[in-house]
């Protein structure tokens, strides 16, 4: 199996943003005023602790959301995707009301709403959105297109909205419109990533910090597996993991499971009265030290001792925050025995990519054990792509 590889241009690939522009001079017969763009992330470590008012170090990925666009002179918003069939049209009485505009045209209009309640007056658009960050893979193609969406807007408009407020705002627009209760990692990922770089977020005060992450000059890769395992009720295991958390905060008195310190997890534990709850707990505060050792490992330079931190990250959500699924496990276990150095699923759970972290001439060997070990086993062939950290939301042109 040969993996493909992403590295990080300083604009997406020609291809994406060709598609864009392509596609809004098809769809509305004129060119579009520019084009913005936004890429995927993943998470290297801190899974489920954002929202938790924890730690979380994801990086942005090469792969990118293209919109295409230009102003219309009255309020009314149209969006064409080349993964649908026909533009959707709407205007402010939809976008007013959560729950109007459905499907994927929600994270558009979520973003319109939400800079409409901010009180920034929003110019009608058309749009046209091309991307190569894959849908239901865990690679946040939500919040790439709402940091695109936001992006365009925010321009064609000359809205007054500093950078360092976007993240908040596409939160919103995913929370409150399109009904995700996604934490703040994903918006921050996608717009305020840095090409060689992680992004050390402190998730309650949004602090955030570059952490070199220079894979290619320690001759490691990160090998991205993409499961093509369907989300199991993600959406409502992904809230019902939320809703555990919060009751266990409220029984143990702190603001959230972030307060919970490592060294006070034992005690913190024996005041819970039922396992499950325990053991979400202790993925919860084990998962954010070791976002903070993670860091501590790159600050001295020590990449290739992530490995450890990664495999037990990946222990954990499947032992005790129970997020994993068979094609998940299967991935990871399949690339640590090829040789990677640690693996972990990334993202939400129920589906969705792993990560392994190998040495690059050893990548297109793990990518083939997973396969090999998927074929034995009757799954779906993954998908695999190697990638360096790119950097956040931009307009290319």
């Amino acid at each position: 199996m040969t993996t493909t590889t992403a590295t990080t241009p300083t604009t997406p690939s020609g291809d994406v943003v060709a598609r864009a522009a392509a596609g809004f001079r098809q769809r509305y017969g004129a060119e579009p005023a520019g084009r913005w763009a936004a890429p995927g992330r993943v998470n290297l470590i801190g899974e489920h602790t954002d929202y938790n008012d924890g730690f979380v170090l994801p990086f942005a990925l090469p792969l990118r959301t293209v919109v295409a666009a230009a102003p219309r002179d009255d309020e009314r918003w149209t969006v064409w995707s080349e993964l649908s069939a026909d533009p959707v049209e709407f205007g402010p009485a939809d976008v007013d009301e959560p729950g109007r505009v459905t499907g994927w045209t929600a994270y558009v209009a979520g973003v319109v709403w939400a800079l409409r309640a901010a009180g920034h007056a929003v110019p009608g658009a058309r749009l046209a959105i091309a991307s190569d960050v894959p849908v239901g893979s865990g690679l946040s193609s939500s919040a790439a297109i709402e940091a695109a969406v936001l992006a365009a807007l925010v321009d064609l408009g000359g809205l007054d909205l500093p950078a360092d407020r976007w993240p908040r705002l596409a939160q919103r627009a995913e929370n409150e419109y399109v009904g995700a209760p996604t934490g703040i990692m994903d918006q921050s990922a996608v717009i305020r990533g840095r090409p060689g770089h992680a992004l050390f977020l402190d998730c309650r005060t949004e602090e955030i910090e570059q952490i070199p992450f220079d894979l290619d000059a320690a001759g490691l890769a990160m090998l991205v597996i993409d499961s093509r395992a369907p989300h199991r009720h993600a959406d409502g295991e992904y809230a019902s993991r939320r809703k555990s958390c919060e009751r266990a905060a409220a029984r143990l008195g702190v603001p959230a499971l972030r307060d919970v310190p490592a060294d006070g997890l034992d005690a913190a534990l024996a005041r819970l009265d039922d396992d499950e709850t325990r053991r979400r707990v202790r993925h919860v505060v084990t998962e954010d030290q070791r976002v903070l050792d993670t860091v501590a490992l790159l600050r001295a330079g020590r990449v290739r001792a992530l490995g450890p931190l990664l495999t037990a990250s990946h222990a954990s959500m499947r032992d005790d925050f129970e997020i994993t699924v068979p094609e998940i496990d299967t991935a990871v276990e399949a690339a640590l025995a090829a040789g990677a150095y640690g693996a972990r699923m990334t993202g939400g759970g129920f589906g969705g990519c792993v990560l392994a972290l190998v040495e690059a001439p050893t990548a297109d060997a793990v990518a083939a054990a997973v396969a090999s070990a998927y074929a034995e086993r009757g799954f779906a062939a993954p998908g695999a792509v190697t990638v360096l950290p790119a950097g956040g939301v931009t307009r290319v042109d």
